[in-house]
This record gives C-alpha cells, sequence and structure tokens, in this order.
C-alpha cells in the first residue's frame, strides 16, 4: 500500500515525480485551490488560465497534467479537479478532497513519490486526503502475469505520497494520519478478499483468512466448521451450503476492550460463491457473484480495524460463510428449513439464500444482548432498481437508529439512502406449511427481505440491514477513489458507528 506522510515542505523545493494540486469549479473557469499557491506563483498567477486553456474546468474527477515550471525539482504537476467552488469562508467537503486525492493516486500509478497540494484546514481535511490516496492507489493484480503489486499496465501503484500542508508534529493531524493507515488497510483487504476468485476463497478459507488475521490484531476467534453447525442447529446456513462441496461455516470474531461499557454486533453475508442454487441464475447474472460475500468482508474489515484503533466499545463480528450451489444434496424450493432460532422457512426460491444464512448469524449475535446489531449484505436485486448502483439501502426496526446509520454513512462519504418495513408486506411471506417463507411479493422484494430478518432479531434488540447490492462490486470504471470491482462499502460505515458507540453518541 501507498507510504503516506506529513510535510509543511514547500512544493517547489520537494522532490517528487509530480506535484498534485487542487482545481475548483467556478463560473468563469478553474480556479486554483487553497493549497497550491506556491505552484501558481511560479506560473505568474496564470495557471487558472493554463488550465483553462488546455481545457480544464475543476470538475470533479477532471485530472489535467501539464510540465511543472522552472525551478521546480518534480517535472509534473497534477491538477484534479475538486467541483464547485465552496461559498466564500467555507472549506471544501471532505469527500470532494478524498475524491479529488484518489482520482490523482490512480493516475499516477507507475510513479514513485507525489506530492499532494490540495486543501488542508484541519485533521479532517488530512483524513480524507489521506484516505483518498490509499484508496484510489488499489490494484488488485495478484492472478495476472506481470504480478507482483503491478497494476494491469505493468505499473505499481503510487509507491510514497507526502500531503503537504499538513503538520508532521500535530497531534490531531498525526491521529487522522493513523487513522486513515488503519482503516483503508482493512478495506482493501476487504476488496482483495471480494475480488479473489471463488475456486479460492471458499469458506473455509475465508474462515482462516479471518482467524489468522484476527489472531494477529488480538481478537477471540471461534470458527463453526459444518459438524459444529449440524451440532447446533444452524439450519439456514447448512440449508444453503448444503448443496456444495465446500462446506460452510460461520465465524465469531471478538474484540473487547477492558472500558467498554457497550457492545455491538455487526452481521455479514458471506456467500462466497452465488449460482442461484436449484433456483439457477441465467447467464448473464453469475459472472460476478463471486462478489456475494462483500457484506462479511465488511463486518470482518470493520472488526479489525476497531481493534487496531484501540476503539472502547466491544464489538463482534458474525461472518456467515457458504457457497450456494445446486446439486443432488442442495435445497430445493419446497423444502422447509428449521432454523437457528427454532423457526422455521418454506424455501421458495434457492436464490433468496443470503436471507437463509443471515437468520441465523441475527439469532447468535442476538443471544449475547449487545447494544444495536448491524447486518450487511449483498441482499437483493430490488434494491439496485430502487437506489442504483452507488447508493446502499438502510433498514431498521428503530427510525432514530436508523437516522444515525444513515448520517453515520454520508459522514464517511458512503452514499445511502434510509428505506421503510412496510408492515402490509409481511403478509406475502405467510406460509401453508412453515412459520414463513423466504419470499414474498416481489414488488418492494428488498424491503421484504428486510422484514424477514426482522423475524430473527432478538427482542427488544435495536437493529439495521444495509442492503448494499448496488455499490458493493463496480462492474463500470473507476471514478474517485473506487475502483474497478470490490468496492469494501460499508466497512467506513461502521467503522464509524463503532467509533460514535465509543464516544457515546449512539443514537
Amino acid at each position: 500500500m501507498t507510504a503516506l506522510t506529513l510535510s509543511t515542505a514547500a512544493a517547489p523545493g520537494l522532490r517528487a515525480d509530480a506535484i498534485v494540486i487542487g482545481v475548483a469549479k467556478a463560473a468563469k473557469g478553474p480556479v486554483v485551490a487553497p493549497g497550491a499557491e506556491a505552484v501558481d506563483k511560479a506560473y505568474d498567477g496564470r495557471l487558472a488560465a493554463v488550465l483553462d486553456t488546455l481545457g480544464a474546468s475543476g470538475a470533479e474527477g477532471e485530472v489535467t497534467k501539464l510540465p511543472a515550471p522552472a525551478g521546480f525539482k518534480a517535472p509534473l504537476v497534477v491538477a484534479v479537479g475538486l467541483g464547485g467552488e465552496p461559498e466564500a469562508d467555507a472549506s471544501f467537503d471532505p469527500e470532494a478532497l478524498r475524491k479529488a486525492a484518489g482520482a490523482a493516486a490512480r493516475a499516477l500509478t507507475g510513479a514513485k513519490k507525489a506530492a499532494f497540494a490540495l486543501p488542508v484546514t484541519d485533521a479532517g481535511d488530512v483524513g480524507a486526503i489521506a484516505e483518498g490516496v490509499l484508496l484510489g492507489a488499489y490494484s488488485f493484480d495478484t492472478y495476472k502475469d506481470n504480478g507482483g503489486g503491478k497494476a494491469k499496465n505493468g505499473k505499481a501503484p503510487l509507491a510514497d505520497a507526502v500531503l503537504l500542508g499538513a503538520k508532521p508534529r500535530d497531534a490531531a493531524h498525526k491521529g487522522a494520519l493513523a487513522r486513515a493507515v488503519a482503516v483503508c488497510e482493512e478495506l482493501n483487504r476487504a476488496r482483495d478478499l471480494i475480488n479473489m476468485p471463488p475456486n479460492d476463497l471458499t469458506p473455509e478459507a475465508f474462515a482462516a483468512i479471518a482467524s489468522s488475521a484476527g489472531k494477529q490484531h488480538g481478537l477471540k476467534v471461534q470458527v463453526l466448521d459444518e459438524k459444529a453447525l449440524v451440532k447446533g442447529g444452524y439450519g439456514g446456513i447448512l440449508g444453503v451450503g448444503g448443496g456444495s462441496a465446500a462446506t460452510p461455516r460461520l465465524v465469531k470474531l471478538s474484540y473487547t476492550h477492558s472500558k467498554a461499557d457497550k457492545h455491538l454486533a455487526f452481521v455479514g453475508k458471506g456467500i462466497t460463491y452465488d449460482s442461484g442454487g436449484i433456483s439457477l441464475k441465467p447467464a448473464g447474472h453469475n459472472e460476478t457473484m463471486k462478489c456475494d460475500m462483500s457484506g462479511a468482508a465488511a463486518v470482518f474489515a470493520a472488526v479489525v480495524a476497531g481493534a487496531r484503533l484501540g476503539l472502547e466499545v466491544n464489538v463482534t463480528g458474525w461472518l456467515a460463510l457458504a457457497e450456494n450451489m445446486p446439486s443432488g444434496t442442495a435445497v430445493r424450493p419446497g423444502d422447509v428449513l428449521r432454523m437457528y432460532s427454532g423457526k422455521t422457512v418454506e424455501v421458495l426460491n434457492t436464490d433468496a439464500e443470503g436471507r437463509l444464512v443471515l437468520a441465523d448469524a441475527l439469532w447468535a449475535a442476538s443471544q449475547e444482548t449487545p447494544d444495536a446489531i448491524v447486518d450487511v449484505a449483498t441482499l437483493t436485486g430490488a434494491m439496485m432498481l430502487a437506489l442504483g448502483s452507488r447508493t446502499f439501502g438502510i433498514m431498521a426496526n428503530d427510525d432514530a437508529f436508523r437516522t444515525t446509520v444513515h448520517e453515520a454513512a454520508e459522514e464517511v462519504g458512503e452514499p445511502a439512502w434510509p428505506m421503510p418495513l412496510p408492515e402490509h408486506l409481511r403478509k406475502g411471506m405467510e406460509s401453508p406449511t412453515a412459520d414463513i417463507a423466504n419470499m414474498g411479493e416481489r414488488m418492494g422484494g428488498g424491503l421484504v427481505a428486510g422484514l424477514f430478518l426482522r423475524e430473527f432479531v432478538g427482542e427488544g434488540i435495536t437493529w439495521a440491514h444495509l442492503d448494499i447490492a448496488g455499490p458493493a462490486f463496480n462492474e463500470g470504471g473507476p471514478f474517485g477513489y473506487t475502483p474497478k470491482g470490490g468496492t469494501g462499502t460499508a466497512v467506513r460505515t461502521l467503522v464509524r458507528l463503532a467509533e460514535l458507540t465509543a464516544a457515546g453518541d449512539l443514537g
């Protein structure tokens, strides 16, 4: 991962491959953002005019490269768009800085060192720029011939980044950098897991990776294999995983702090490959289904990040891991599963499997009576239809908590939207055979899934459900600090919720 340092050095005398500056979009053309004063001065105050001539507008994510002026030790200036110019006396939004830094870092693939002279007004800006660099420079090339950490063009990601305008001896600035490194290293680990092919990332392999990392960071790790799941009566996880030669697992990761008086439980859907089972997905819908474990990856990353940050809150992560495959031992439409909670579920569609593994994990998490449970899952195509490919939906059994989760997501730059749980949709899941069916009305399918999950949350426990089906895997081109492929969405939201809880601010 890119190495980061803080510096108060002047841009002209810094030895680097490039100097990154910010450009804002204004009515009369591009405007050079604060932090780039020395660069603008070297252009005789005409940098904005030069950029305008080159066609730059300052639009979000726009990258313009130009030769550095005489006297600079760096040969290149990279001007990156910050979007609209803020109002007078206002600073740039942290997400604008994060996106700009990410776009610039990606554009500098192959460079050994770059200096980022973006606007810095406080520690929050330092953290945002650092996150943008670390997330934007990400590349997954483990399985390519050039390998060795090199990108697809044979060039390695940006090796070193210097954040100018940040104070290396300021405790707040150093803390912001350390937090960014811890969170982004774990988020990028989640991306790696999401991008791994399913023939390598089986439930057993995922459990082994989580166990190794958990032990490295002082977590208590418990792995339930197939025998333990049978003994415990985890009918949902066993039913989904029964069709695969790669047997299921339930992983529990526990982080505790001696001074903590609050407990959060995070539950992640971990379908390492989803064929749909007997209700087989058609061609065109199964090629990216290695990403169906993105929720478990997010939970895993968030718990480890919380431990690395030493947050004063107890956090338990539950990873419900299975592979959904068709075979003679696979669960069939019409089968009835007895869940860990004791409830029975009639399976009407084996491709609605995520809610089955989550149901068992939610009930297991409920037995510890945490202060709140948050589950994360690539659960429904219906949520993608409702919110698109960049926004996840939030449902909850408590409106105030749903608002808290939404605000936390927006604060860290993860687009999300609160969704309802309409009671009338529950009737559609009534079954003549079992306590509940795993399918209901087609319209509002994402909300139906949320209502199903609610059935398996312990009484009196605050709960939220994040359906990340849209933003979990980016099938388009990279943008901002978001790469093509696994994105690691929801990691930063979960970490922020843990931070708020540790501070006593959980709503």
